[in-house]
């Protein structure tokens, strides 16, 4: 088999080689190749010591120069630039207390996470695979690098990262290094919120989301999200339910990521009876949320209903009831995210979704105008998202009657922003300075003015004009 490298990674190897220097791509970059995927990044590793590499090129950072890595710059894309290294003993569960350079690129090899990523390729060479990287690839396996044990002794977070390999690959963790993950899943406690968010955020928009069982079965959530294990182990006990609330939630992010990619098999295709005129509808609200939305949705679904287990009760009939959990799930959503140092607005948006996941609109006009500028018609799209992931999650036989009346109500939200209706204050035809003109003064005042005004607007749009509001303001 032949890698065609692109020109740019083919010109640093070839310098490196004219130099008398051994050079390959490695790791990520060869394993996506021979996938059929496209990296995001190019990785080259290289007998020839950091100060050499940076002789040979124009422009390069130093971006790990005592680790022995350099970035080297053409045309304003970075390429890291690696010794070949062997690392010395792991003190903090992350970073080796001391780093040898070496001529062994076996050497190199053998230091890295899993066999998949340990291979590395040069044109003159070919393939260098001493781990069956190649073999496990094929058969679609996670394994580590020789014995898991010292794998993840070296960094707690590969455990996780097998997890998130597995989900956007679609491959299954290895027995051996599968039982080195239940042994020492506890060891995550030490790793930083930061490194868990990027993993768990990757995981989560992939296209085997679901592989969050694993991370569940293992002994990992219970260290950095006790909460998702309650949600696994609570029955909900309710009709509209026959999931444990930590299966619906799964699922519901699932759905989710379905809605973002139709034409791929989300976990495994298990969402094949959600039929295709739904997600259609669904995907319509699709259109403009970017990648950072998207992964805010998925966090939505999967702790829209994490304070379920809190406030359950059981009534006389038998059936579980979760009054409150909306608006419980805002204050422990916002508590998590923050806890996994996820910014501001992924928390804002995240909590306002959560505490309206359950919010129930009429198909009317004026009622979704008001839900609107309620939930905020900035996240309107996404509250749609939401809804229709929620319900394509639980009981099957509860669908149609919830499908058709969200169904109803998305057809009078496109219809209101077809026509551009007033939802919030800032589309009002007067604004707090016109107030003031008319000898209001200044403060909470004018807020409450203005919001009375919108009141009246969202009632009857058409009264939405300069000279009637203020009319208003007079009387």
């Amino acid at each position: 088999m032949e890698m065609i490298l692109p020109e740019d990674v083919s010109y640093i190897i070839n310098k490196l080689e004219e130099a008398g220097y051994e050079a390959y791509a490695v790791g990520g970059c060869v394993r996506d190749t021979v996938l059929g995927r496209k990296p995001l990044d190019w990785d080259i590793t290289t007998s020839a010591k950091p100060p050499f590499i940076k002789s040979c090129f124009k422009k390069t950072i130093d971006t790990g120069i005592q680790h022995g890595t350099v970035t080297v710059m053409l045309k304003d894309i970075g390429y890291e630039v690696t010794t070949y290294r062997i690392d010395g003993e792991y003190e903090d569960g992350r970073h080796p207390k001391s780093v040898e350079f070496t001529n062994n690129l076996s050497l190199d090899l053998e230091r890295r996470d899993f066999t998949i990523n340990a291979m590395a390729y040069n044109d003159s060479t070919g393939f260098v695979d001493e781990f069956g990287g190649m073999q496990d690839l094929k058969y679609g396996i996670i394994r580590c690098v020789g014995d898991a044990y010292s794998r993840f002794n070296e960094d707690a977070l590969r455990m996780l990262r097998a997890v998130r390999f597995s989900g956007q690959l679609g491959f299954n963790i290895e027995e051996n290094t599968k039982q080195a993950i239940k042994k020492m899943a506890k060891n995550l406690k030490n790793t930083s919120a930061e490194r868990i968010r990027t993993e768990l955020s990757k995981l989560l928009v992939s296209d085997n989301p679901g592989k969050i069982r694993e991370a569940y079965k293992m002994g990992m959530t219970k260290v950095f999200l006790p909460e998702f294990d309650r949600m696994m182990e609570k029955l909900q006990h309710n009709p509209h339910h026959i999931y444990t609330v930590g299966e619906h939630c799964i699922r519901s992010v699932g759905i989710m990521d379905l809605f973002f990619s139709p034409d791929h098999q989300i976990d495994g295709g298990m969402y094949s009876y959600v039929q295709a005129d739904v997600i259609k509808k669904a995907t319509v609200f699709t259109d403009g949320i970017d990648k950072k939305h998207h992964l805010i949705l998925c966090l939505v679904m999967l702790f829209h209903d994490i304070a379920k287990p809190d406030v359950m009760v059981i009534g006389d009939d038998g059936i579980g009831h979760f009054h409150g959990h909306p608006q419980k799930g805002e204050k422990m959503t916002a508590a998590i995210l923050k806890r996994l140092s996820f910014d501001n607005e992924t928390i804002s948006i995240a909590r306002r979704l959560v505490k309206y996941h359950d919010y129930r609109i009429l198909p009317e006009p004026y009622a979704v105008r008001k839900a609107a500028a309620k939930i905020g018609n900035d996240i309107m799209p996404m509250f749609f998202l939401v809804q229709y992931a929620d319900i394509l999650a639980q009981n099957p036989v509860t669908f149609a009657n919830k499908l058709s009346n969200l169904d109803s109500v998305a057809e009078v939200y496109k219809k209101i922003i077809e026509n551009n209706a007033p939802l919030c204050i800032k589309d009002l035809a007067v604004n707090g300075n016109d107030l003031i003109a008319l000898g209001i003064e200044k403060g909470p005042k004018i807020g409450q003015i203005l919001n009375r005004l919108l009141d009246i607007v969202l009632e009857n749009p058409e009264e939405n004009k300069k000279e009637l509001l203020l009319s208003y303001v007079d009387k």
